[in-house]
């Protein structure tokens, strides 16, 4: 049974508060396309504020016709994230503007860190979406997209993640996935990404994410919304209140994907924030995060489609004890909900930099939790009672074939956490779990041997870059 804290009756009332919210204050789209459709699917539109009134029919219709599963492919397609099938995934950051070194230093970030983190998240087990964690300005923001994704795909053969910007560079990356499958109809069976349609609160909307929807729709590739209310500061000040505005924004962009391609997948990106009234900035981690976090989980199984929440983040900008107690709870409480993916990892702070540190601190958090999601089974076997008899009353168990048989899959051992003796800690210097980190981040980036595009899937994306830096 997942873990819930609204219950039956509070999911329909939040159900209830935001589809009257839709209707009474209505949302901010201008788009002037996009307001066609929706007056012509019987929405009540005002095309020069950009104001819609969406009917509770109306959004059943695009509940109705929206894509409640999907699987997203990397190069390998045997590397895949499946949503709305019951399993768990994982994705680092789609990129910051500022960088953590190994050495703690803070700088803007770069195309090399792109290729940095692509590597790093090729080899992380748990990882299975991969994000450019870099939103380098070495390039205008025009094509940096393109770029970005194309330094993503000749790097890892996992399925990616990164900013989309607008509609005539979403062409570009579309070519540069179709490369990779060969026909724009493999590209609608294995979509290697997804656009993120990020609503703006309160219940606005921005016009080039919708624009580039225009493109991506066509494939289509699945659209996961998720608005980013804050409690007290873009939504109500009460967990209830803003979880209902919360909704009724990616009920609002589930209606923008379904008019504009019925039947494109798409995801319940649930990731409301608290906000700290003493330093102005958004809480990515206090017990607010996971209790929203299960509360949006349940909105989202609600409407049958799968979920997308932020947790496992800090608002440390280190790994430090604050980070552990962060990632680990709010992570935990996340799991335990039963929601499909658990995204942004790799931030240190809130959105202060991306840092491959925090990131394997946060893979081996993941694998932490994966042991406790994994349970553990009770029958003849496991139970043991032929070898307790056999050991008897002052016994020990460390030679026994069945301990020898059972402990590795029982037992969950540690990468980065530190479980030796005081003498044995002290033999090998001390190291705290930061020192452990820096040293496992140096490790993987050197033992990395990339899987690279054939020498035709090459050219192709060289030509294709080239046009676009020519183009946009």
């Amino acid at each position: 049974m997942n873990l819930t804290v609204l219950g039956k009756n509070g999911v329909s009332l939040i159900d209830e508060a935001a589809r009257n919210i839709l209707w009474r204050t209505g949302v901010e789209i201008p788009h002037q396309e996009m307001l066609k459709l929706f007056y012509n699917a019987g929405a009540e539109v005002d095309s020069t504020s950009g104001r819609i009134k969406i009917p509770s029919k109306l959004v059943d219709e695009c509940l109705k016709t929206s894509g409640k599963k999907f699987t997203l492919y990397g190069r390998d397609r045997n590397q895949k994230a499946s949503f709305g099938a019951g399993k768990r995934n994982y994705n680092s950051i789609a990129g910051e503007a500022h960088w953590i070194d190994n050495h703690g230093n803070r700088r803007f970030a770069t195309f090399d860190d792109v290729e940095q983190a692509a590597r790093l998240g090729d080899v992380l087990p748990q990882l299975n979406i991969v994000g450019a964690m870099a939103d380098p300005h070495e390039v205008d923001i025009s094509y940096r997209c393109v770029e970005v994704a194309a330094r993503l795909l000749r790097t890892t053969t996992k399925p990616v993640t990164f900013w989309f910007f607008d509609r005539p560079s979403a062409a570009f990356i579309i070519e540069l996935f179709t490369v990779l499958n060969g026909t724009k109809e493999n590209l609608a069976l294995y979509p290697p990404t997804y656009p993120f349609l990020e609503p703006i609160s309160p219940l606005r909307f921005p016009k080039d994410g919708i624009d580039l929807l225009f493109e991506t729709c066509r494939v289509p590739l699945p659209v996961p919304v998720g608005p980013m209310a804050q409690v007290g500061m873009s939504a109500p000040g009460t967990l209830a209140g803003t979880i209902a505005q919360e909704t009724a924004e990616i009920l609002a962009g589930i209606c923008v994907t379904q008019l504009i391609h019925p039947g494109t997948p798409v995801c319940f990106g649930g990731i409301p924030h608290a906000f700290d009234m003493r330093t102005t900035q958004m809480i990515f981690a206090g017990p607010e995060q996971g209790l929203m976090a299960i509360a949006m989980t349940e909105m989202g199984k609600y409407y049958d489609l799968p979920v997308y929440i932020n947790v496992g983040l800090t608002d440390s900008k280190c790994v430090d004890a604050q980070a552990g107690l962060e990632i680990g709870s709010t992570l935990l409480m996340g799991a335990l909900s039963g929601a499909d993916i658990f995204g942004h990892l790799g931030i240190a702070g809130v959105d202060q930099a991306s840092s491959l540190g925090m990131l394997v601190f946060q893979h081996e958090v993941i694998e932490y939790i994966e042991r406790i999601m994994r349970s553990f089974t009770v029958d003849d076997e496991t139970l043991a009672l032929d070898v307790i008899d056999k050991v008897g009353p002052g016994g020990v168990f460390i030679a026994e074939e069945h301990t020898v048989r059972h402990f590795r899959e029982e037992i969950w051992m540690p990468t980065l956490l530190d479980r030796n003796y005081w003498p044995t800690w002290e033999k090998l210097g001390r190291h705290s779990v930061d020192q452990n980190v820096k040293e496992r981040v140096e490790e993987l980036l050197a033992s990395y041997k990339p899987c690279p595009l054939s020498e035709n899937e090459d050219r192709e994306f060289d030509k294709i870059l080239d046009s676009a830096r020519k183009t946009l």
